[in-house]
């Protein structure tokens, strides 16, 4: 059970992890929030008191989400201030953020009700990275299969140009190519075809409705230029071509997508990215044996792939995981990657092997 001590850490926490991803100014608000906090709104007493794990439910993004959206809707000029980098004494920062949380105590109360939806589309490189191996295994034709997939973005991995180390992927003509800085081993060049995608979330975003995007961009921190330009671009894609996006719950889902029948010489691929650690226990077990399950019914012919980009909170970093079927090698950790897909280290065999089913309460870098 957490207390106000634990709850107003969390943002020091978020705040060291804004400073070392080069979001300055997010990170000063985390700061200030930390000491700033107070009960004079039903919003500041509602996260002093918050009752859950405060780092795990990404307290502190959420209310740094309800704040950028406050300034992004231009409300509130002394607030945009801070936003905007111009304001950064610390008294005046403090009285500004103090000043807000009650003048906005309605609006900032609505998203602490639930848990940041980011959807990174870059997120994307350290999925696709995964696929080249199981592509350079089983060969190029893919359906993915996406869980936790927020507002689609990252379905749209068939619609993106990667420029993964040299190694290209995708259409040439795509608006958005998704270039990381490349470290280490480049990842197999074997050609990539992706067919079909398809994906679930509890609560999917639908970014045709203007306050659903808005929403979504207040979650990307307001440091991050070329990432709110790359999520305008795919808000774009969706509204023009739409993704096949379901409501739903991951276990239920996985369980009857693998289910449905797999066309011959097509690899059927599970992936996921910063999602694990939101799925209760029961739901990661079930979906663990649903592909256990379905892996030994795999074959050369319609082979099965799993594919994660989930953060490591022992090592503070974030993974790139793969397993197929039909073969007995482990999961193994093919790259290390950052929170945001600013980057991406290939790594070299033999690769590192560990139990997928990781724990909640991994750290949260949104």
């Amino acid at each position: 059970m957490a207390n106000e001590t634990a709850n107003r850490a969390a943002f020091d926490i978020q705040a060291g992890y804004c400073t070392a991803m080069d979001a300055p100014i997010t990170a000063r608000v985390c700061t200030t929030l930390a000491e700033a906090l107070d009960r004079d709104s039903e919003t500041g007493r509602r996260v002093l008191d918050w009752p859950g794990e405060p780092v795990a439910d990404a307290l502190a993004l959420r209310l740094v989400g309800g704040l950028h959206a406050l300034h992004r809707a231009g409300v509130d000029p002394a607030l945009s201030a801070i936003f905007y980098g111009a304001e950064i004494d610390p008294a005046r920062v403090s009285a500004t953020l103090k000043a807000a949380l009650v003048a906005h105590d309605a609006a900032l109360q609505l998203w602490l009700d639930g848990p940041p939806q980011t959807n990174e589309a870059a997120r994307s490189a350290g999925m696709m990275t995964g696929i080249s191996h199981l592509a350079e295994r089983y060969g190029p034709r893919f359906e993915a299969l996406e869980i936790g997939s927020s507002a689609g973005l990252n379905l749209l991995i068939d619609r993106y140009r990667f420029d993964l180390g040299g190694v290209t992927v995708g259409p040439d003509s795509s608006p958005v190519t998704i270039r990381p800085e490349w470290r280490g081993a480049p990842p197999p060049s074997a050609p990539v075809a992706i067919a079909s995608t398809r994906g679930v979330d509890i609560h999917p975003m639908d970014v045709a409705d203007p306050v659903a995007a808005a929403r979504l961009e207040a979650y990307v921190w307001v440091d991050a230029v070329e990432r709110q330009a790359r999520l305008a671009t795919a808000i774009a894609i969706v509204r023009a071509g739409g993704v096949d996006l379901a409501e739903g719950d991951a276990a239920d889902w996985v369980e009857a997508q693998l289910a449905e029948p797999q066309p011959e010489g097509v690899t059927r691929v599970l992936m996921h990215s910063v999602v694990w650690q939101y799925l209760p226990p029961a739901s990661r077990e079930r979906i663990r044996v649903a592909m256990d399950a379905a892996g030994a019914r795999a074959t050369v012919e319609r082979p099965l792939g799993w594919v994660m980009m989930e953060p490591n909170r022992d090592l503070h970093r974030h993974e790139v995981r793969v397993r197929g079927w039909p073969g007995d090698r482990a999961m193994e950790l093919v790259a290390l990657t950052h929170a945001h897909g600013a980057w991406v280290e290939g790594l070299s065999p033999p690769y590192e092997t560990r139990d997928y089913v990781m724990r909640r309460g991994a750290y949260e870098k949104d």
